[in-house]
């Protein structure tokens, strides 16, 4: 794959990261007219990561969705809570970082984790495990 084609790639994962943001954050207040503000924020975070996936698979990677990687690209949005808490610890606590920029600075660092993380599930190629290929592989090591 070309420099020119990773680069856009990141491009529409970013711009994705943008709508999925909006999408969220609309969905949460909408929701949170009716709903206490913890269940409009997990129902229209559900919501927003289910659209998420469709983006990322038909607009960033232009792959065909499919149920493993649906199961698995909430690991996206671990891995991503994980290193901006990790990340903010580590600039306001460690590097006196000011508290009001440090989650920016911790997002913008979890961006190329996650864009290989979603880049590696949304383009791996799905096959379907038999015995004759498990077989196949062990026979072939």
């Amino acid at each position: 794959m070309t420099r020119t084609a990773v680069a856009g790639q990141v491009f529409r994962f970013a711009l994705v990261g943008v709508v999925n943001t909006g999408t969220y954050y609309g969905l949460y207040l909408l929701f949170g007219l009716w709903l206490p503000y913890i269940a409009a924020h997990v129902v229209a975070f559900a919501l927003s990561m289910v659209g998420s996936f469709f983006l990322t698979s038909y607009f960033t990677y232009r792959t065909r969705p499919t149920w493993r990687k649906f199961l698995l690209f909430p690991l996206t949005n671990a891995a991503n809570f994980v290193i901006t808490t990790v990340g903010v610890y580590v600039l306001v606590d460690l590097l006196s970082v000011d508290s009001r920029y440090a989650p920016l600075l911790a997002a913008a660092a979890a961006i190329p984790v996650t864009f290989v993380l979603s880049r590696t599930i949304m383009l791996r190629p799905d096959t379907t495990r038999t015995r004759e290929s498990l077989t196949e592989t062990v026979a072939a090591k």
